[in-house]
């Protein structure tokens, strides 16, 4: 196993960290928040959406201080540092950390893990457009891991759900151009009730999360730039921020190069599915499901077959659901075993 530490603990770092927990050659050793080592301890175990986790967890404290918490009696220290180059990594001899934050997407504000904490790998959950980071969608692109790129990211949960889709259109039919609109849940970039967003300048994200339909812009098209860089300038896209909790649907719109039907475009997704890097990745499902069926589903995306349509033989619309929490979590926890494997321990994932 090798020691890596969760620096920010929010809805996909605790995710991270539940799925993270259960791969015996990772070892998570130290968590960093801004929040309270009794949030932290408290939401890692409780969730609205995902569940209960099946870990019995603690607070530990020593000489009245704050110290971390136990996950089936192993200590994980906590710290509340808004500064990660306070974090003492080299002590706890972390050498990879799972950069959870949201808040570090360029490569200058991530330099100092490695020239003044000395880790060795970071992972980011968020994606970084620009030289000295690589952005990585499992099944798509992890071919392009070196180790010279100490730097990587699990891009977008929108990229995660749109990329493999992508690669499947593409290879199959070729990709002319394309949008996307992605009906997305709430997240922490929005209000609970009107009042100003101090997290972003989208006025619309400053009314209420719960009760409106909310366009704003999502990067995932315009990112998959970043994992097929022949599409640059093909492909860009709106998001829809609607009043639900979890898991949420991608409308794909491609204007296709060789003319198809419905059968060789759904015959096409599902193959994907079965067999070959998209396994366990990508889904195909022909049953008539709804967001709430897709919970805690760890795919990154699931085809929903039955609205696949083709207009005059080259426009293809799919429909693809994903939980944006879970696969995208569960997909960045398979990229940190891959990273710390291959560029760490020097070992096969």
């Amino acid at each position: 196993w090798w020691c890596c530490c969760a620096y920010g603990f929010g809805r996909i770092g605790r995710l991270v960290f539940r799925y993270a927990w259960d791969d015996p050659n990772l070892e998570i050793v130290h968590v960093n928040d801004v929040c309270s080592l009794q949030s932290a301890a408290y939401l890692i175990k409780y969730d609205s959406v995902h569940g209960t986790w099946g870990k019995e967890v603690e607070e530990v404290e020593e000489e009245g201080q704050d110290k971390g918490f136990t996950v089936d009696g192993t200590l994980v220290t906590f710290s509340r540092e808004s500064d990660f180059t306070k974090v003492d990594f080299a002590a706890m001899g972390v050498e990879m950390v799972m950069e959870c934050t949201g808040q570090f997407v360029k490569v200058k504000a991530l330099q100092p893990y490695f020239d003044v904490c000395g880790v060795k790998r970071v992972v980011v959950s968020a994606p970084v457009k620009e030289a000295g980071a690589l952005n990585v969608v499992l099944g798509c692109n992890h071919q392009k891991l070196s180790d010279d790129i100490p730097l990587v990211t699990n891009a977008s949960c929108t990229t995660n759900c749109l990329a493999p889709v992508v690669k499947v259109i593409k290879e199959t039919f070729g990709i002319k151009h394309g949008c996307i609109t992605t009906i997305h849940d709430v997240t922490g970039t929005q209000t609970l009730v009107d009042m100003p967003n101090t997290k972003k300048t989208d006025l619309r994200r400053a009314r209420s999360g719960m009760l409106n339909l909310c366009p704003t812009s999502t990067g995932s098209a315009t990112a998959i730039v970043e994992i097929y860089p022949e599409l640059k300038n093909k492909l860009n896209g709106l998001a829809v921020r609607v009043p639900l909790l979890n898991a949420s649907l991608t409308d794909c719109v491609f204007e296709v190069e060789t003319p198809t039907t419905v059968e060789e475009v759904n015959a096409a997704l599902k193959a994907a599915s079965l067999e070959g890097p998209l396994k366990g990745i990508l889904g195909f499902e022909t049953k008539p499901l709804v967001s709430t069926d897709y919970t805690n589903d760890t795919r990154s995306c699931i085809i929903d077959a039955l609205s696949t349509q083709v207009i005059d033989g080259t426009m293809v619309k799919i429909y693809a659901w994903y939980d944006n929490e879970c696969g995208y979590s569960k997909r960045m926890a398979e990229l940190c075993n891959i990273v710390a494997a291959k560029y760490i321990t020097k070992t096969e994932p």
